[in-house]
């Protein structure tokens, strides 16, 4: 995930971590606690350890929390609506931490401000789960299964 986030800095809230979040959980359940805050803390060594560091430690949590609540259901398209919801609430899930530095004003800033970014992101998280979801899936389901433990 961190090395998917690093190649797509470049397009503005263009990433793959909600798909690959959506289909570890769906796949791994528990397990993908690790991969998530391996990811945070990667993302904390690179980039500096700034408020946008705290919120990653729960938005990405908030997500795995959805999915494992709607696990059961497999079809691509509650996949592309969880993920194009996430992105289009990715911004104001951190009002919470400019509530408390700056107060009511700066939370109500926040997500004012994020509003066209946070509708980008939606639009990519859409795009790319409906595009990759089923395939990357139908991948990480033969690797749990023994993809690369078969005998020759």
């Amino acid at each position: 995930m961190f090395a998917l986030q690093l190649a797509l800095v470049g397009l503005p809230n263009i990433e793959l971590v909600t798909l690959f979040v959506i289909l570890l959980t769906t796949v791994y359940g528990v397990k993908t606690l690790i991969s998530i805050y391996l990811f945070v803390m990667l993302e904390g060594l690179y980039w500096g350890f700034g408020t946008w560091w705290i919120g990653y430690l729960y938005v990405w949590t908030i997500l795995f929390g959805i999915v494992m609540l709607l696990r059961k259901y497999s079809h691509v398209a509650l996949w592309t609506v969880v993920a194009g919801a996430f992105g289009l609430s990715f911004g104001t899930l951190f009002a919470p931490i400019y509530l408390v530095i700056g107060g009511p004003g700066a939370a109500v800033g926040w997500i004012v401000s994020g509003l066209g970014l946070d509708v980008m992101h939606c639009i990519g998280n859409v795009a790319t789960t409906a595009l990759l979801f089923i395939p990357l899936q139908k991948v990480m389901l033969k690797g749990k299964t023994g993809f690369f433990n078969k005998k020759k």
